[in-house]
């Protein structure tokens, strides 16, 4: 980044104090403030990159980016950091996000605030607009923006001298209660792994493949032992346990030995462990890797060839689901009208603004490992086969995530940090680069969907033939999954009783691809949406009517088999959307359905525990992971709910001290199983609370109330709710019941005379609202999300390599490029969900896609089958390119 010098010393004025640091001329003035300084508001989410602007800080008052400038450029200057904003600044601005929900994972919302502080220093009365504007070096994966604009302007009002009534709620089921630990986030003060500097910490870095395939014919790690500082080269020869780890096929090698070959550029070659990161950095850098190169496998219809190499010994063909319901051919002989087509979709990458980081340190005969997972419980067991060791010699503890998406269920680093620690015998950091997780952690399934679609006169569904692709890359991770479930979800929330369907998930050397935000029903929905629209046009009516028509309701099968046999409000979202679509000269509609929990024959299980301390509070342990959504807090609300205890009096935590094992936060299940188990535990608590509240006067006094708890000191309760079993994809069962339940939608995208997007609409039965707050914001960062997905977003590989290899490449929306969006919320109790709130974290993706699609199509007469679409007005603006040609051989047969 910076021309390496000798040392030197700086001197500038840091939050009113004077302060010199000897530091090398490469040391970035993030680096002075957080490694030598202790100032950790700020946050590396991209360095030296410059394009995520979580590292910004006040330079002589004005907002810079602090991983872009060399510390010696700051001499004499004042550099002011949230730390040394004023007390009352400090809290306006953090009851202005909280308030807002303009913080989620909270890993971006420090450098934001300190943006939005100097915008209303200069600007008392921003408008919407200028505050979008001045956030253009910002980048927010979670929150969709709005509600970050909404704190901003919160936020000049309570500095012009406005008065603000902050929401006092008792934080029970259905209240705006404040996120858990929210104003420590905003304000950069709530810890992230890369925050943490354990006593006598050491650093690791990995050397990942220069190449997709090639044979590893010797790691030579001298050249990094002859750097100073260094303490260890790490490789495969020193594991001594399993070296392969994966949540469902245990393919993944943490380590890629000589003479093995290379699968993808992501995969790790060594690990250094060094007295600082910069040196570990250099010397992973500095070991020389003697490869013989081979040709890689770039494509499913070149790694399906008969001839191909086989990337594992298994072969190329990782799954295949498939099944055949009624007569689909008898169906389509018979049918009025067909339609065929292809439709493409893309790879995506997460770009949660936290990059992988783990900690392991010795703790007895074992290791205390702070992880980042989406499972810990998983993290733990995957670690332990590393290293040959039982679980209960491993002791996992989440430190809450800087957003996943699905990124983080399959582990990173965490392994290879554990391993490191234990042979060295001291506490050892590790943190990759943007770079690195770009090139290591799993991607989105890019996709490729081949329907052919038949409906009788008037246009109902009749038959549906689905023939599915999806680039695996090159590990299994829950790529097997994801495929299942595109197949489940191929005739999205409609009626159909003769289907042919077959996925398959085949790997290729690109870099993995698994979990991310919709799972394969948004791939699934692109499709299925496009080829309803083509037969609308066909019958003669607009795109709510052919919906309308077809729409699955109570009593209805699903595409797996499953009869949908309670209340469920899609038949609403879509009457909530009617006279919008109709409304408007250039709108696309679109339904979705996706699944809440992993069913298809996998257990669903909640546990969560309650313990009470020396000090009357209590701490709420759960089996899943916050992440940003939001899981501490409402499971805080239905211990409230349950207990009456106050909210302030609950503490939430994730570890491996207690026996929560629950599988991954994933599928949109973490609230409705975290919920239940917390019901469970609290029917527990309740049999010794109700006595002490007999004699609590004020059940709202938390002082009192928490004196009382004091002689429950020690106690501990257990919560647990498991689902029935579910049954496999394909199951020949006569009334399968694949998923405990669904999350249904609709949505409208309204399109401006130029062929811009003005607005989104999305109508949504979420069963029952839980925290309004909490479910608006993850709801609008599913539409920014779903919105870039298909416009903009793309994660390009070219011979396995990474084309778009920078944050800006990605594609992924800023706040200026957002519409207006407007949520429209049904609430259709489940009555076998906790208070029968139903899973949203993933479908508010699901339609946007297809919607968007449709709206383009009303507005240009280009029917497009392939994401993302990049030759559309829509993303011409958005990109300021000329137009994109649509990838060859998508489109309508």
């Amino acid at each position: 980044m910076f021309e390496m010098t000798q040392s030197s010393a700086t001197s500038f004025t840091l939050n009113g104090r004077r302060v010199t640091v000897a530091a090398g001329a490469d040391t970035s003035l993030l680096d002075a403030l957080r490694d030598h300084l202790g100032i950790v508001s700020p946050k590396d989410g991209c360095q030296p990159m410059g394009q995520c602007g979580c590292c910004t800080v006040l330079i002589d008052g004005k907002p810079r980016l602090s991983c872009t400038l060399p510390l010696r450029s700051v001499a004499g200057k004042t550099v002011t950091t949230l730390e040394g904003f004023s007390d009352d600044e400090r809290r306006t601005i953090a009851q202005a996000f909280v308030q807002s929900g303009g913080v989620q994972c909270g890993f971006c919302i420090p450098g934001i605030a300190v943006r939005a502080h100097a915008l209303c220093e200069r600007n008392p009365n921003p408008t919407r607009g200028e505050i979008a504007n001045d956030l253009r070096a910002h980048l927010c994966r979670c929150t969709g923006y709005t509600k970050i604009i909404d704190a901003v302007e919160l936020l000049a009002r309570a500095r012009r001298g406005e008065s603000i009534a902050f929401d006092a709620c008792e934080g029970k089921i259905g209240d705006r209660l404040a996120r858990y630990s929210g104003a420590d986030a905003v304000l950069g003060q709530r810890c992230f792994i890369a925050d943490m500097y354990p006593p006598g910490v050491v650093f690791a870095a990995p050397r990942l493949s220069d190449h997709p395939r090639a044979l590893v014919r010797r790691i030579d790690p001298r050249p990094a032992l002859k750097l100073n500082g260094v303490l260890r080269v790490v490789t495969a020869a020193d594991v001594p346990g399993h070296r392969n780890v994966g949540l469902i096929t245990p393919d993944w090698p943490v380590f890629i030995a000589e003479g093995e070959e290379t699968r993808y550029v992501g995969d790790v070659l060594a690990f250094v462990v060094a007295e600082d990161m910069r040196t570990a950095r250099r010397a992973a850098d500095a070991i020389e890797i003697d490869y013989e190169v081979r040709v890689p496998i770039t494509s499913p219809d070149e790694a399906l060839r008969p001839d191909a190499p086989k990337i594992h010994p298994g072969g190329n063909l990782l799954s295949r689901s498939a099944l055949v319901r009624g007569e689909p051919e008898r169906a389509f002989a018979a049918a009025a009208h067909v339609v065929k087509g292809t439709w493409q979709t893309q790879c995506i990458e997460h770009m949660f603004l936290e990059p992988e980081a783990c900690i392991a340190q010795p703790e007895g005969d074992g290791l205390r490992v702070f992880t980042q997972g989406q499972g810990i419980f998983d993290d733990r067991r995957q670690i332990a086969g590393v290293l040959g060791w039982p679980t209960e010699r491993i002791r996992a503890e989440l430190v809450s995530n800087g957003g996943a998406f699905g990124g983080k269920e399959d582990m990173s680093v965490q392994a290879q940090t554990a391993l490191c620690a234990w042979l060295l015998q001291r506490p050892v950091k590790c943190m990759l680069t943007r770079e690195q997780s770009m090139r290591l952690h799993p991607k989105r399934h890019p996709v490729r969907i081949t329907l052919e679609v038949g409906a009788d006169a008037d246009g109902c569904l009749t038959a549906v033939r689905a023939r599915i692709v999806g680039d695996k890359g090159a590990y299994a991770s829950v790529g097997a999954k994801v495929l299942e479930r595109a197949a489940g979800h191929v005739i999205g929330p409609y009626k159909c009783e003769n289907i042919d369907i077959e996925s398959l998930a085949v790997y290729t050397n690109n870099p993995p691809n698994g979990a991310m935000r919709g799972f394969g029903a948004n791939q699934a929905a692109f499709a299925i949406e496009g080829a309803l629209d083509m037969i609308a046009a066909k019958v003669g009516v607009d795109g709510w009517e052919i919906r309308w028509r077809n729409i699955l309701r109570q009593g209805d099968r699903f595409c797996t088999g499953q009869r949908l046999t309670k209340p469920f409000g899609l038949e609403k979202t879509l009457l909530a959307v009617r006279d919008a679509y109709r409304g408007a000269k250039y709108a696309g509609i679109a339904c979705g359905i996706k699944n809440v929990g992993i069913g298809n024959g996998l257990p669903e299980i909640g546990r969560a525990s309650l313990t009470i301390e020396s000090d009357g509070r209590v701490t709420l342990r759960t089996g899943h992971t916050e992440m940003g959504q939001g899981l501490f807090t409402v499971a805080i609300q239905s211990a409230v709910q349950e207990t009456g205890v106050p909210p302030e009096l609950f503490a939430a935590a994730c570890d491996t001290s207690d026996p929560l094992d629950a599988g991954q936060t994933t599928g949109s299940r973490g609230t409705v199983l975290t919920c239940h188990a917390v019901i469970d535990a609290c029917r527990k608590f309740n049999e010794e609370l109700k006595p002490l509240m007999a004699g609590v006067r004020n059940r709202r006094d938390a002082a009192e109330v928490s004196a009382a708890l004091r002689s429950l000191a020690g106690r501990k309760y257990l919560g647990e709710w498991r689902c029935y079993p579910t049954d496999k994809f394909g199951a020949d069962v006569p009334d399968p019941k694949t998923h405990l339940t669904y999350g249904f939608a609709t949505q409208v995208c309204i399109l401006n005379d130029d062929g811009t997007v003005k607005k989104l609409i999305a109508a949504h039965d979420v069963g029952r609202v839980i925290n309004p707050t909490l479910l608006e914001g993850q709801l609008e960062g599913s539409l920014h999300m779903g919105l870039g997905y298909a416009l903009t977003e793309e994660f390009v590989r070219e011979g396995g390599r990474i084309v778009t290899d920078d944050i800006k490449s990605c594609g992924i929306l800023r706040a200026h490029h957002m519409p207006e969006l407007e949520l429209i919320l049904v609430e259709e109790p489940d009555p076998e969900c906790p208070y029968g709130a139903r899973g949203i974290a993933e479908i508010g993706l699901v339609p946007t896609a297809p919607a968007v699609a449709s709206a383009l199509y009303r507005y240009d007469g280009i029917r497009r089958f392939a994401l993302p679409m990049k030759d559309s007005p829509a993303a011409k603006a958005i990109l300021g390119t000329k137009s994109v040609p649509t990838a060859p051989g998508i489109g309508q047969h």
